[in-house]
């Protein structure tokens, strides 16, 4: 089944081009397309896709809100890729705390484009550049610590952590690791129970808030 995407931008321009570069690739279809993230919640609940590319700053309702919105009122809701025109923005930062999956750079290539569909899609997290990561650090809150000293994660669970953090994947944890790909699974799942995270994004927020993995 195809990966289905709903792009969310108030920049018609924006939208056709992630239309054009998605299109192009056999296993990603898109199903629809909003102005405003005032539009997102019916939609979602309408077309059901796997994806929202969701634009950080919109005038009605921007894509923190919009984020909210759909996962407090969506059941099973899809994935939500933050695509923004600037990486120190805090607004991402918001977005991703707020629970949004993955960052897109709207200058990025249409190879890495199609790349982070995929990659949110299948529910790996993507690398947090480094400005997010250090306004992550910025964040560094009692909460967070008290979370992860709750969690009480193994030695192995802390080191897929870490590598969690850095932005690998499964597999290449797996690989830095020396172990296998269903146990690196069974780890992560651990780790998000633990840490009571929705999903990785999360899981790597309360890292960095805590203290526990430093912006490199």
């Amino acid at each position: 089944m195809p990966v289905t995407v709903l792009l969310v931008d108030d920049e018609p321009l924006v939208r056709a081009g992630l239309r054009a570069v998605l299109e192009a690739q056999p296993d990603i279809t898109v199903v629809g397309e909003a102005a405003d993230g005032a539009s997102v919640v019916p939609l979602v609940r309408q077309l059901r896709p796997d994806v929202v590319a969701m634009d950080v700053r919109m005038p009605l309702l921007d894509g923190i809100e919009a984020t909210r919105a759909v996962l407090r009122s969506v059941d099973s809701p899809p994935k939500i890729l933050v695509v923004t025109t600037f990486e120190n923005d805090e607004y991402v930062y918001q977005a991703l705390r707020a629970g949004a999956d993955g960052f897109l750079l709207k200058r990025a290539r249409p190879s890495e484009i199609v790349h982070a569909v995929r990659l949110v899609a299948e529910g790996e997290t993507l690398l947090f550049p480094a400005a997010v990561r250090v306004l992550a650090a910025e964040y560094g809150n009692h909460k967070a610590r008290a979370v992860l000293e709750r969690a009480a994660l193994t030695e192995r669970e802390e080191a897929v952590l870490r590598l969690m953090a850095r932005g690998l994947t499964n597999v290449e944890i797996a690989a830095e690791l020396i172990i296998g790909t269903e146990t690196v699974k069974s780890h992560v799942s651990a780790i998000l129970a633990k840490l009571g995270a929705r999903d990785r994004t999360q899981a790597v927020i309360t890292a960095y808030e805590s203290g526990f993995v430093a912006p490199a």
